[in-house]
């Protein structure tokens, strides 16, 4: 089988601090089934297999604690192996959003922006082990919210991730659709990721 990830890459990731629930990881799985079928799904998990992870997607435990380096490999293996683009990404995040349970069940509590604010952060430790998540701005009038991620080094393609899920969770309580960029970067050199939404 023609080799996705390289050893150096591969080993590289696995580098990568801290932990993710196994409820985002099960979900990237869902996520190729639903685009790619049972074959696509297959694929994926001989790759995990080839890279000396295997995985198989139905099985990983929602609520166990995973290296956050194989959720990047897993990220770097779907790029490669379906040729998915940046919307693509956000695509998935937007998936993450409305399918997840963690969400879901906050999503009862999440009734104003300012709620968001306040909630926003222990939500962010339900998934990862590492990292800080705040709102900087919220400004109804101007229709727009500044959210900031420190101390986390992640792949770039959950950057995308990110720019699909946080938008959609905003939509769900402001009732139109919102846009986001991603405006401050650690892989373009900044301190800190900062994410512009507007609706």
């Amino acid at each position: 089988m023609e080799q996705i990830i390289s050893k150096q890459e591969f080993d590289e990731l696995m580098k990568l601090k801290g932990e993710v629930k196994g409820t985002g990881i099960k979900t990237h799985g869902k996520f190729i089934l639903k685009e790619e079928g049972e074959e696509g799904l297959k694929k994926l998990e001989d790759t995990m297999a080839g890279l000396g992870y295997p995985i198989k997607f139905r099985e990983v435990k929602a609520t166990t604690l995973y290296p956050f380096g194989v959720e990047a490999v897993i990220l770097l293996a779907i790029k490669r192996l379906f040729n998915y683009d940046d919307k693509k990404f956000q695509e998935m995040g937007r998936f993450h959003a409305k399918l997840s349970l963690i969400i879901r069940l906050f999503m009862k509590y999440f009734v104003s922006l300012e709620r968001v604010s306040k909630e926003g952060p222990e939500m962010w430790r339900r998934y990862f082990t590492l990292g800080d998540i705040e709102v900087v701005e919220i400004d109804e009038e101007k229709r727009h919210i500044i959210f900031r991620v420190r101390n986390f080094q992640f792949h770039p393609l959950h950057c995308q991730i990110l720019r699909g899920s946080i938008p959609t969770i905003i939509q769900m309580i402001v009732g139109s659709k919102v846009t986001s960029e991603e405006t401050k970067c650690v892989h373009r050199g900044d301190e800190y990721h900062e994410f512009l939404l507007k609706w």
